[in-house]
């Protein structure tokens, strides 16, 4: 893949979360939301500046980022105002 981000943006894979609880129950897919997690593929010029580097896993807004198809795998592009906090 070559994507570079430009300005303060940042291409985000999602995170996907298990189809079991920790009871054992199983969520339909139906009824399961789209995570707020991910790990940061790429990142651009200002992102960087922001405390943002590639490998990062970073929450972000529930209906923050602009959703896009590349090489057939789904991706999140978002502003790096979006994104509130990395997790160590």
């Amino acid at each position: 893949m070559s994507f570079q981000p430009l300005g303060n943006r940042v291409l985000i894979e999602r995170e996907e979360q298990s189809n079991q609880t920790a009871s054992g129950l199983y969520i339909p897919d139906s009824a399961k939301e789209k995570p707020l997690e991910g790990k940061v593929i790429a990142v651009g010029k200002d992102a960087i500046e922001a405390g943002i580097s590639e490998g990062d896993t970073v929450l972000f807004q529930k209906y923050g980022g602009t959703e896009v198809t590349i090489d057939g795998k789904e991706y999140l592009i978002m502003s790096s105002d979006d994104i509130l906090g990395v997790m160590k």
